[in-house]
């Protein structure tokens, strides 16, 4: 329901406010804050305009934060932590299922949302959703482990307990799923939380924050504010800064991702960040081609390649290289186009990637096919001959484009697989599944796959980065590490009566 000023209140249903304005351009959402439970401005009220991707018309009037409204936010979070943490896991986690319950049940709400703001595509939304709701259900498993206390010998006690509240920072481009990643684990672990969305998608996320809400949080354990793109440092500043934070997880970029530690390291609040990568699929002389190409074309072009672990180099070795190319021409060429995979987050993304392409086939590499832009995307696009002093070689493209690098042997093609800043994730191709792992385990990456698709993602591993990639890691039970402070007891024996004399 809606007050007279037009608060609404976060109650069994999530809100969905479509509107009509005569004092701005025509648009379809509008989002506020989510601070104690309600539904508020900024103070003083204030908006920015999140435009369409592909038509440039304004899609969402949203809520434009300062830094008086991070610190309300942090505060009202502190304010709810003590009864929060003291409830029992199982009835923290139980609410969390709820929460996802109500994700599935109202997908397709988010889907129509999505598509306006971020272009993204139906079928892409959906498994966004899925995986959300898989997230918040296996905090079960975090509810087991936070029952458990280790005994040290006969005289200490290892325990954890929650930190305190917990700034989560979301991304834009698997909106629900790196939402609902930012605060599933800290709620499940005791933690209140304050998420910051995305100004590329602020109803996406508002959407997320009031559904996980709905499930019955008590007031103030989940808050949710957004900000004008040009408010943003200060906003996050006083976030971080609060007192109360104890912990900060960041998903983004590694540029953004540095000053994210920058500022966490001068609070001296320990941070998680997952940030970009250049997933990295092997093809040895070995592999079955038919089904690496098959992983390759989903891994770089799914949601037009906007996804951290997506496949942009494929490092092949010389004897099956034209066999495999001529498979993932086939493959890609298949996927109907840009049309089917959602549109690219902004026009400037377009240009980047073309100027990238253009730099590649200027130093030598060959266009296999796609590139050309369309429906607001790139054509799916595979580039030949990618070699060493190209962008397309050590930059991530962060969209619908694939590399592929030719080497000689295996040697050859492990010293390429490191040669790259970023660590997250990388795929081996091989029948002699001994042999890949064994390449994998040679790989400086968080995460590796032997014959599958560098697009993978389960709630109960663990998920992370190395080098540029960023650091910690979200999924299964290592968020405990992540999200509560480990309390060691000793007990000494008590001093008897002649000893205190």
């Amino acid at each position: 329901m809606f007050s007279s000023e037009g608060t609404a209140i976060i109650g069994a249903d999530v809100v969905i406010r479509r509107c009509r304005t005569v004092a701005w351009e025509e648009h379809l959402y509008e989002t506020q804050h989510i601070i104690n439970g309600r539904a508020v401005p900024s103070e003083p009220q204030a908006y920015f305009e999140r435009r369409a991707p592909v038509t440039d018309s304004v899609v969402t009037r949203a809520a434009a934060a300062r830094a008086g409204d991070a610190r309300g936010a942090a505060t009202a979070a502190a304010a709810a932590f003590v009864g929060w943490a003291e409830r029992p896991a199982a009835e923290r986690v139980a609410l969390l299922a709820r929460a996802a319950d109500i994700m599935q049940a109202r997908c397709e709400e988010i889907v129509a949302i999505a598509a306006d703001e971020i272009g993204s595509a139906p079928n892409w939304v959906r498994f966004n959703v899925g995986l959300a709701a898989g997230m918040l259900r296996q905090t079960a498993d975090l509810a087991a482990a936070l029952g458990h206390e280790e005994r040290l010998g006969e005289t200490a006690i290892l325990r954890r307990r929650p930190a305190g509240v917990v700034l989560g920072i979301a991304p834009w481009n698997a909106a629900v799923t790196l939402a609902t990643r930012a605060v599933a684990a800290p709620l499940a672990c005791g933690n209140t939380v304050v998420l910051k969305g995305s100004e590329l998608c602020p109803k996406t996320h508002e959407w997320v924050a009031a559904a996980i809400n709905s499930a019955g949080l008590p007031a103030g354990v989940l808050n949710y504010i957004t900000n004008a793109p040009d408010h943003a440092e200060e906003v996050v500043e006083a976030l971080v800064a609060h007192p109360a934070v104890r912990r900060v997880n960041f998903t983004g970029s590694t540029r953004v991702g540095r000053e994210i530690a920058v500022r966490a390291a001068r609070h001296l609040k320990p941070c998680l960040l997952e940030l970009s990568g250049k997933g990295t699929l092997i093809v040895l002389s070995d592999a079955d081609l038919d089904r690496a190409a098959e992983a390759a074309a989903h891994g770089s072009f799914f949601n037009q390649g906007q996804i951290c672990m997506s496949t942009e180099r494929v490092i092949v070795e010389d004897a099956v290289a034209d066999g495999f190319v001529t498979r993932l021409k086939a493959r890609t060429e298949a996927l109907g186009g840009a049309a089917s995979l959602g549109a690219l987050i902004s026009p400037a993304a377009a240009v980047r990637l073309r100027a990238m392409i253009e730099d590649a086939l200027a130093k030598g590499a060959e266009l296999v096919t796609g590139g050309a832009l369309s429906g607001g995307g790139l054509q799916p696009t595979v580039l030949d001959r990618i070699a060493p002093g190209m962008r397309l070689y050590s930059e991530e493209a962060f969209g619908p484009v694939c590399g592929v690098i030719r080497v000689g042997d295996r040697e050859e093609a492990l010293a390429i697989a490191n040669d790259t800043d970023f660590g997250l994730v990388a795929s081996v191709f091989s029948r002699d599944e001994a042999a890949a792992e064994a390449m994998l385990r040679q790989i400086e990456t968080g995460i590796g796959h032997v014959n599958g698709s560098t697009v993978f993602d389960d709630p109960t591993m663990p998920f992370g980065g190395v080098k540029a990639s960023g650091y910690g890691r979200f999924g299964g039970t290592e968020a405990l590490h992540e999200f509560t402070e480990c309390q060691l007891i000793a007990i000494h024996p008590a001093a008897t009566a002649s000893g205190t004399q």
